[in-house]
């Protein structure tokens, strides 16, 4: 490890070896817009978007293969006898990483981090960096003073079935997105002015109006240079701006460290990537001891994507939820209602269309779910009634008139990006599913992988 590549290690960081599907020009290779596929923890309640997903890649070689979407994993956890989820899905998953690998389906790996722009229909460019995360610098429970911070709950009983996707996987797929809180937005561009200054290692257009997406490398030392003085300044500037200590764990008279990334979309999956990584270390205690002082282990690192909170690209948007209960739908919104009367901060104005949608107008200057999420657990709780959460209002409208089973939907005011480090600095992580980056469609596409175990 040399001088840049330390640095970069006490900040949480790593290079990345990025295996790409061998893809060309005129046909040759693998179809990249077949191969990329949504995060799978979007559509959770739309079986057409998925089915539409598996015509459109017709058996090409794709992620569609190699990850689980939760549309399925939903209807596993309900009927352990389908055929198509559940373990039998995992088996094909892993079978699939194996096959692939041994197919020749990937070019080389790249060491190299990734400059990237993604477009879609209501953001002309929005970029972000490839790279590698240290899961020793995250810690999702408690009260966490790490590098890499929650920015939502975490629920523990979400995690055993993505844990077993995981566990011994050869392939690592990400969607989880961090932020970087660097007001000047300049890091990411510095690095794209030195990735463009050759041509992008791939460029693709995304299925299901989803844009497109290029992506360019950044290996030489000149561009880690860079990534490594913009994060130690970020780093720096975060123990004045929340309290913290130094990059390489020093404390401040808050008795915290500085505060890097914040997770910004696919906190569980970072949260298993965790789990996982101390499973491992406690089956492998001898084993791997030597590795986990070398930071040298896969299983390890994590690799995401990176995005700055101020991005023109990024819109933070609020998750709307829908109830399912039992009764009809009038009774279902009047209980609702009566639930939410006591809270201070929100107010419930029906919707002028839709009987069965309640607005949520905020009367505060905090985050709606920090109320709101509370009383709505204990409320279905209580009525054995159960919540999804869901991006857009139009899909809200549409799962609610839809629904076999009643159904109310919650609809929740803008969410505003500004302050949030050093809201989850103060306080901790908000309420799970308090905020999304975008709508549904813009969120990250499966492209880049990464060996992990074997």
């Amino acid at each position: 490890m040399n001088e840049i590549e330390s640095r970069l290690a006490a900040l949480g960081t790593g290079i990345p070896e990025i295996l790409l599907p061998r893809h060309g020009t005129e046909g040759s290779g693998i179809d990249l817009s077949k191969w990329a596929v949504i995060a799978c923890d979007q559509f959770t309640q739309d079986l057409n978007y998925w089915e539409q997903v598996e015509k459109t890649v017709n058996g090409a070689p794709s992620c569609l293969n190699l990850v689980f979407p939760e549309v399925y994993l939903e209807a596993a956890q309900r009927d352990k006898g389908r055929e198509d989820t559940g373990q039998k899905r995992i088996q094909n998953i892993r079978s699939s990483m194996e096959s692939y690998i041994k197919e020749g389906i990937f070019d080389p790996p790249r060491r190299c981090c990734m400059y990237l722009e993604r477009s879609t229909l209501l953001h002309p460019k929005r970029r972000g960096l490839m790279l590698l995360v240290d899961l020793e610098q995250y810690n999702w429970e408690g009260e966490s003073r790490f590098l890499i911070r929650s920015t939502e709950g975490t629920i523990r009983e979400r995690l055993p079935p993505r844990m077993e996707i995981r566990r011994g996987a050869p392939l690592e797929l990400p969607h989880i997105l961090l932020l970087i809180d660097d007001e000047e937005d300049s890091l990411i561009p510095s690095l794209g002015a030195i990735a463009q200054k050759h041509q992008p290692l791939y460029e693709t257009s995304l299925m299901m109006n989803s844009g497109a997406v290029a992506g360019w490398t950044l290996e030489t030392e000149e561009a880690w240079t860079v990534l490594a003085d913009g994060l130690e300044a970020l780093a720096g500037k975060s123990t004045t701006r929340y309290g913290g200590g130094s990059p390489s764990g020093g404390s401040s008279p808050s008795g915290g460290r500085p505060f890097l990334y914040a997770v910004g979309d696919g906190n569980h999956s970072l949260a298993t990537a965790k789990a996982i990584w101390e499973e491992y270390k406690k089956n492998h205690i001898g084993e791997v001891s030597a590795e986990i002082s070398a930071r040298s282990h896969p299983a390890r690192w994590a690799l995401v994507e990176v995005e700055n909170l101020y991005d023109p690209g990024i819109n933070f948007e609020p998750i709307h939820r829908v109830v399912f209960g039992k009764e009809k739908p009038e009774q279902l919104v009047s209980d609702i209602c009566r639930e939410l009367s006591s809270l201070k901060e929100i107010k419930c104005i029906p919707d002028t269309k839709n009987s069965r949608i309640l607005r949520m107008e905020n009367l505060s200057h905090n985050i709606a779910t920090a109320s709101l999420q509370p009383l709505l657990d204990n409320f279905v709780k209580q009525k054995g009634y159960s919540i999804d959460y869901i991006h857009g209002e139009d899909e809200v409208f549409r799962l609610v008139s839809d629904s076999v089973q009643p159904a109310a939907g919650l609809i929740l005011p803008p969410v505003q990006k500004e302050g949030l480090f050093k809201t989850v600095a103060a306080t901790g992580p908000l309420p799970r599913k308090s905020f999304s980056m975008g709508e549904a469609e813009e969120k990250r596409f499966y492209l880049e992988c990464r060996r992990l175990f074997g």
